[in-house]
């Protein structure tokens, strides 16, 4: 896979990526990040999408919704641009955000809708009881159903940026994997056995295939293997739809229409976590694009600690109260920057942008344009 093309601010990625993967590990402000990013997205003149795929709902809450939904929801340009500078195009196009929240039953239940042979066999997989359970609980249903999502929104061509929130980091690599994942199951043998009619699974399978679903049997019982069984057979002829869309999921994300954002703050735990998905990006032919720190203590002074404490001694009682108190805040700042030099080594030539501790919860529009102030000017 090339190199990504490197932009030389976090503007340049929203105003000419198509796709921001945001990601980072749980409570570093991800979620406000990327409903900020889909703000300036919409105010810099581009038809937005804000996506979540974490079911906590707290996207819909920074959004001052009261819930969002598996189809894109509009919000009114008096919330995100109630200054009206927002650009705006002849027929009222130009600047617009909508936001999503993915729902895993209705994409996959989509999903088999699309790729299925015949209304009959949709039919047939959509009431099989097994397919009902797992539709939405087998592990990387959800991950891959998110990447399907995305691709939904960007095959059809109604958005110029898509702003995708991820859960936090270690799912989030699952997230990534969920297309490979979905081909390696294909391929496994015990799928294409049961893919088969009974006949020849027999003479495929032999009798190590027989043994193993009446082992089976005897544990979940005859009606649960039943199902499982008739639901991977009602696949046939799906597999390669499946196959081939995984395949251009993995060269959208590989792609440099895409963009990963990196989320973090200063706390050690979370730095810990972002350095580890730098390096599983990497492993995984990507790069990070932007790092964003969030909560950071800005600095006020070039001068140390030390002096500010010295220069406190001998100043008068009301001065040296605040010399001392920045001499604290000046140390909290420089500690953060030393935790944070690892990572910002680690993402190279990656744009980094701080996001100062704004001193209230972000939870309306007026939060979230403050935030994304900082992004667009770059920290």
């Amino acid at each position: 896979m090339p190199p990504r093309r490197q932009h030389a601010t976090l503007r340049d990625l929203v105003d000419h990526r198509h796709v921001l993967v945001c990601c980072g590990t749980g409570g570093v402000g991800k979620t406000t990040t990327a409903a900020a990013l889909a703000i300036e997205g919409a105010r810099r003149g581009r038809r937005t999408i804000v996506v979540t795929i974490d079911p906590a709902k707290r996207l819909a809450n920074a959004l001052g919704l009261d819930e969002l939904s598996n189809t894109p929801k509009e919000i009114d340009r008096d919330r995100w641009d109630p200054a009206g500078l927002a650009p705006r195009a002849a027929a009222a196009e130009g600047g617009r955000l909508f936001a999503l929240m993915l729902d895993t039953e209705g994409t996959f239940d989509q999903l088999v809708g699309k790729y299925a042979l015949s209304g009959e066999q949709a039919e047939t997989i959509l009431d099989n009881r097994f397919y009902r359970n797992i539709a939405g609980a087998l592990s990387g249903t959800q991950e891959y159903m998110a990447m399907e999502k995305l691709y939904e929104l960007h095959d059809s061509d109604a958005f110029d940026l898509i702003v995708v929130d991820t859960p936090p980091t270690r799912h989030a690599l699952d997230f990534l994997d969920a297309p490979q994942r979905l081909t390696r199951l294909l391929d496994n043998r015990m799928f294409r056995i049961l893919m088969v009619p009974a006949s020849t699974a027999m003479r495929i399978g032999g009798f190590a295939a027989t043994a193993l679903l009446k082992t089976i049997s005897r544990v979940v019982g005859t009606e649960v293997v039943d199902d499982v069984v008739a639901f991977f057979r009602a696949f046939e002829g799906m597999e390669q739809g499946f196959r081939e869309r995984a395949s251009l999921v993995t060269e959208l994300l590989g792609s440099t229409e895409t963009a990963f954002v990196l989320i973090t703050s200063p706390r050690r735990d979370a730095v810990e976590e972002a350095e580890f998905f730098a390096e599983q990006l990497v492993e995984g032919m990507y790069s990070v694009d932007a790092l964003i720190v969030n909560r950071v203590h800005p600095r006020f002074t070039e001068e140390s600690p030390d002096t500010l404490r010295s220069r406190a001694s001998s100043a008068a009682p009301a001065l040296a109260d605040r010399l001392r108190n920045l001499a604290d805040y000046e140390d909290i700042a420089r500690h953060e920057r030393a935790e944070l030099a690892g990572l910002e080594a680690r993402v190279g030539d990656a744009p980094v942008t701080y996001v100062p501790e704004l001193g209230r919860d972000v939870h309306d529009f007026a939060a979230l344009h403050a935030v994304g102030a900082h992004l667009a000017g770059g920290g």
